[in-house]
């Protein structure tokens, strides 16, 4: 057992002292350029894969073929794109509606008559009680 614990005291002792050495690391200078293509790159293909993801979807290819619009054709179109007119694209993408507004305008509609029916300026809703 002694010789145990020696043998384990013995590799804390060099692994405390090894810890404790400094390390080095080697770095270089890169250009701006260099970085910002990285990163370009990097979105870039995030953005294509998006739009891509975007027009392989069962209802998007539904509406280009109501439209008359062939699908595989798009995609080849996207493939050809230039790095920025892809970014341009999923921007339209991210920003257009999805429904959303409608939702908005039907909660809007229910805070109206929920409002006037707590005032008692309509009777719409049964689970209402009137201020007057």
């Amino acid at each position: 057992m002694n010789a145990f614990k020696r043998i384990v005291s013995s590799l804390l002792i060099v692994s405390t002292a090894v810890l404790g050495l400094p390390l080095t690391a080697q770095a270089g200078i890169i250009s701006t350029d260099a970085a910002m293509a990285t990163q370009l790159s990097s979105s870039t293909s995030a953005n294509r894969e998006q739009v891509i993801s975007f027009l392989t979807r069962a209802d998007v290819r539904t509406a280009m073929q109501e439209q008359g619009i062939n699908s595989d054709a798009a995609l080849q179109r996207v493939q050809a794109m230039s790095d920025t007119e892809v970014a341009q694209l999923a921007g339209r993408i991210d920003t257009a509606p999805a429904g959303g507004e409608i939702l908005g305008i039907i909660f809007t509609i229910f805070i109206i008559l929920l409002v006037t029916d707590i005032l008692g300026l309509t009777k719409v809703f049964p689970f209402t009680r009137s201020v007057r």
